[in-house]
């Protein structure tokens, strides 16, 4: 079979590539841009275009695999729906791929599905069960953002965007925190709340469901679920409760977690902050249900130390540490820089590319209130990713609201600007945070390469 995918360059689709050049079938795909991630496709064999045209839809061409973000009249989807092709989205593709595992793991959750997939995936890696891994992030236990396995084990994230969860095929599904996002598809929290409870009656009755209890929001997305229901967190009233948590001086979370009355003893992370105490926690009970030796759970938890992209130490300028996170929602933009603030620099700075004008707008008095960890903020233009610009919201909006909020911001357009003006103005024993899912990262890179 042959199998052309339209977009092939995101992270998620190039992973599905991936997948099916491992299982002999002929892959072709378009992007619009260039990418290393086209440059690996080719070099196993895929045929990579750049550009969308309808020519790309040879005879040849079985099926084709599409993004959300890939619009109805693109002429690639035109004609292959024209010429009567197999079309399928791709949360409806990576869906079907599912049905073959017997453990299919799915993540899911407003924040942390990248850091909490990487987790399970080295407890599962380490513990050389041989899982197949989707992740929306560059691991290097795996050399990229996919591994192709031989076992039964399924381990992928599961984003809630155009309800593209509701075509998986779990038989455990994590709930990590559900907030309003997505805006531009949703009409609101119910409908989100809505949408988590049909992704748990996905789940057969000996799945799993393991959601994040303290979580105000997911108590509403129980209806009906067949599941074994398992609510993790601080709370007494949780099956899983997190106890005795500290901090060493990175940040870094040291915890109990005490499981239907029995304690699991003691566990250390080398990654930094609370936020990733509870990834970590939803990782170690479905490592626990998977029936993952303790031990072995104990030690690949603290042996993962991130992903791309969250919480990534780029390196340094001069004696300032730079450090680099996809944190483009308020809450975390919270957690990012209240972990950075255990750390202990004399200034945190963040330099924030907001993503998307809808969330921008909507969530805008929310982020004026997600800074107060940061000693000084430099707020760049909104990234428009799939979004044509309004003309009714900017980044000065936000810079204005800062303002108000006694918080020290500035706006700067351009990156070699704001790399510029960083090297004027850090001083010894400081610490810098890009944030923001676009490509911010950029000014990161500039900085260190000073």
């Amino acid at each position: 079979m042959n199998i052309h995918f339209i977009g092939i360059g995101g992270i998620s689709m190039s992973a599905l590539a991936e997948i099916c050049i491992n299982k002999g079938y002929k892959v072709s795909g378009s992007d619009a841009n260039e990418s290393y991630l086209l440059d690996m496709l080719r070099s196993q064999g895929a045929d990579i275009f750049i550009g969308h045209e309808a020519s790309h839809i040879s005879e040849k061409v079985d099926m084709v695999v599409y993004t959300a973000a890939v619009h109805p009249n693109n002429p690639e989807l035109m004609a292959a729906k024209e010429q009567n092709k197999l079309v399928m989205n791709r949360a409806a593709f990576l869906g079907q791929i599912m049905r073959e595992y017997k453990n299919s793991i799915a993540v899911s959750g407003t924040h942390g599905k990248t850091s909490t997939t990487s987790m399970l995936s080295a407890i599962f890696e380490y513990a050389e069960l041989d899982p197949t891994i989707l992740v929306g992030g560059n691991l290097s236990i795996i050399g990229g953002n996919v591994k192709i396995g031989k076992s039964d084990h399924f381990i992928t994230e599961a984003c809630e965007y155009v309800d593209s969860f509701l075509s998986f095929n779990p038989k455990i599904s994590v709930v990590l925190n559900i907030e309003e996002d997505h805006l531009d598809y949703f009409s609101g929290l119910d409908e989100i709340k809505a949408s988590f409870n049909k992704f748990g009656k996905l789940l057969p009755p000996d799945g799993y469901f393991i959601i994040n209890g303290d979580d105000q929001n997911t108590a509403d997305i129980l209806h009906d679920v067949k599941a074994n229901v398992i609510k993790y967190g601080r709370d007494l009233c949780n099956d899983a409760v997190i106890k005795n948590i500290d901090f060493n001086d990175n940040g870094y979370g040291i915890f109990e977690i005490e499981y239907k009355g029995e304690n699991l003893g003691p566990f250390e992370l080398s990654v930094p902050g609370l936020h990733n105490i509870y990834n970590a926690t939803a990782a170690i009970i479905t490592s626990v249900v998977s029936e993952i030796e303790l031990e072995t759970i104990r030690k690949n938890i603290k042996a993962y130390n991130g992903v791309g992209r969250r919480f990534e130490v780029k390196g340094s300028y001069k004696d300032t540490l730079v450090i680099d996170d996809y944190a483009h929602h308020p809450t975390e933009l919270k957690a990012t820089l209240s972990a950075a603030k255990k750390m202990k620099k004399s200034t945190l700075w963040c330099i924030f590319q907001p993503h998307t004008y809808t969330r921008t707008r909507a969530l805008l008095n929310e982020f004026s209130d997600a800074f107060y960890s940061a000693d000084k903020v430099i707020i760049t233009d909104i990234y428009a990713a799939r979004e044509d610009d309004p003309g009714d919201i900017s980044s000065k909006d936000l810079v204005e609201k800062l303002y108000q909020n006694n918080v020290d911001a500035i706006y700067i357009s351009k990156f070699e600007d704001i790399a510029e003006y960083l090297r004027q103005n850090v001083k010894s024993n400081d610490l810098v945070i890009t944030a923001g899912a676009g490509t911010v990262y950029q000014i990161a890179d500039l900085l260190v390469e000073a």
